[in-house]
């Protein structure tokens, strides 16, 4: 049999064929991990565009934890909600007496200036705050 065709019709053009199952997989595939790398961002409570600085060290958010923000004009955030100063300090006094024990996490613009940071840091101090934490995007170490 030689010159046979392997198999198909006797001595007509082979069709192409196009396989679904294997498409199928890949589309799946392509799903499945774009849902993982989804899941697996951390989403933090403070205000979108706001460019942290970077550090070595950091720990996960806590249930317990409220995110201040200070963006690069100056602005303050209590998760998410821009509020004036005034109303900074009485959330502040009902976060305390809510839970005593909680932390404050300040998530600062790396251009904002520090002495908008350190007002904030300072006020939470005051109102007697022990865990005040500066949060920060996770810098990989040698570069």
């Amino acid at each position: 049999m030689a010159g046979s065709s392997g198999g198909g019709s006797s001595g007509g053009k082979k069709k192409a064929r196009i396989e679904i199952i294997p498409l199928i997989d890949v589309i799946f595939f392509l799903l499945a991990t774009f849902v993982l790398f989804t899941l697996s961002l951390n989403k933090s409570s403070g205000v979108a565009g706001i460019n942290q600085p970077a550090s070595e060290t950091g720990d996960a958010k806590q249930a317990s934890e409220a995110t201040i923000s200070v963006t690069e004009a100056g602005l303050i955030a209590w998760n998410k909600d821009f509020i004036s100063l005034a109303e900074f300090i009485e959330r502040l006094k009902a976060f305390k007496a809510s839970d005593p024990d909680g932390k404050i996490l300040i998530n600062g613009d790396e251009n904002a200036l520090f002495n908008a940071a350190l007002y904030v840091f300072d006020e939470a101090r005051k109102t007697g705050f022990q865990k005040v934490y500066i949060e920060t995007k996770v810098h990989q170490a040698g570069k």
